[in-house]
This record gives C-alpha cells, sequence and structure tokens, in this order.
C-alpha cells in the first residue's frame, strides 16, 4: 500500500499547473487551471464557464460558454469558442401558457470557413397558427444563414453571444406575429477551416518530435 501511495504522490510532483484563458474575442481572461505531466495531454480539453465570470454582468450568469483547449504556450492554456447554450431555467421561464415556442436549427459557414450548428428560439405573445409558425421559422433560417454567411467567425459569435442576431430575427419575425422574445439558445462548433477543406472540429495533439 505505500508503494501505491508513494507512486501516486510522484506523479503529482511531475504534474504542472496551467491556465486556461478565453480566445482574444473574450479578453483571454482566465477561466481556470488544470494539472498535467505533458502540455499535449490538455490539447482538445473542454472547459465550460459562464458569460458572467468573463464580463462580470449578473445578467448573463445564463449564458453558459464552452471552449477547448487548442495551443499551450509554457503555462498557459489558449482556447478556442467551441459553442454555447443558455441554462434551461431561463428557458423555462420564457416559455408561457396560451403561447407559442419557435425553434429553428440552422447548419451555417462563415465567412472565413467555420461550420456551426445554430439553435434559435422565438417566443410569442400569443398562441399562433402553424402557418404563421412557419413564416417565423423561415425568417429565423434566412437571417441566421445570411448573417453567418457576412462575418467572420469571431463577429458571428458576437452575434450570437451578445444579443444582436437576436434582436435582428425579433425585428423581422415580429410582423408575422407579436413576439415577447428571440434568443439564440445553443451553438456548436462543428467543422474548422483546414488546408485541404473544413474539417471536423475535434482538436488532436501535435505529434511528439
Amino acid at each position: 500500500m505505500s508503494y501505491r501511495r508513494g507512486g501516486i504522490r510522484d506523479k503529482w510532483k511531475l504534474k504542472k499547473w496551467y491556465t486556461v484563458v478565453t480566445p482574444p474575442l473574450f479578453g483571454e481572461v482566465p477561466i481556470g487551471t488544470t494539472p498535467s505531466d505533458d502540455p499535449n495531454k490538455l490539447i482538445g480539453r473542454v472547459l465550460e464557464t459562464t458569460l458572467y465570470d468573463i464580463t462580470g454582468d449578473y445578467t448573463q450568469v445564463h449564458v453558459k460558454l464552452r471552449f477547448q483547449i487548442i495551443e499551450v504556450v509554457d503555462t498557459t492554456a489558449k482556447t478556442r469558442f467551441k459553442g454555447h447554450e443558455l441554462a434551461r431555467d431561463y428557458i423555462k421561464v420564457l416559455t408561457r401558457r396560451k403561447s407559442s415556442k419557435i425553434q429553428a436549427i440552422v447548419d451555417v459557414e462563415t465567412k472565413d470557413g467555420y461550420g456551426l450548428r445554430v439553435t434559435a428560439m422565438a417566443f410569442t405573445s400569443y398562441r399562433c397558427n402553424t402557418s404563421q409558425k412557419k413564416a417565423i421559422r423561415k425568417i429565423m433560417f434566412e437571417i441566421i444563414k445570411k448573417t453567418a454567411s457576412e462575418q467572420t467567425f469571431d463577429e458571428f459569435i458576437q452575434s450570437m453571444i451578445f444579443g444582436s442576431l437576436a434582436a435582428e430575427i425579433f425585428e423581422h419575425a415580429k410582423k408575422i406575429y407579436p413576439l415577447r422574445k428571440v434568443e439564440i439558445y445553443k451553438s456548436k462548433l462543428l467543422t474548422i477551416p483546414g488546408p485541404h477543406g473544413p474539417q471536423k472540429a475535434v482538436v488532436l495533439p501535435p505529434l511528439k518530435k
């Protein structure tokens, strides 16, 4: 037993602690620390935090963000935006009786070649009919796809997370039927640009020399 305990202690002595930071888009803010005996082993790990933890704005506590480690420099682990999701409790508050919730799931590609799956939700003031839902969903699809194609990856993330994309959908869709709220509920990074075209957004550690 003493040998096993000693072995565990020796392994921990070999580990270094690395500070994980957000991408430049989010200010390279530290969001956690993680130990490893080899920095290459950190590549691909995903950490979750809230927008509140980054900005300090409590009104953004319901926005959960995921970041994936893509590079380690000294003791700093750099990340890329992996996706986001709004808290379920927050969505429950927006969902009311005698009203409609309209959802659109859209696969898009940004101007610089990043592929994402985006889920948007529109909440009406009253219950609407099937044709109105269809018309609102069509607007959601068109605006999300158009915005993504015209913006870079970083610009599109800003549009999703900080509300301008939802606001544009709201302005157009409210002409179909009165709305209470539009939210970009969820996003997930699917592909990243590669030398031979898009590749899956799975980061592999570099080969050891």
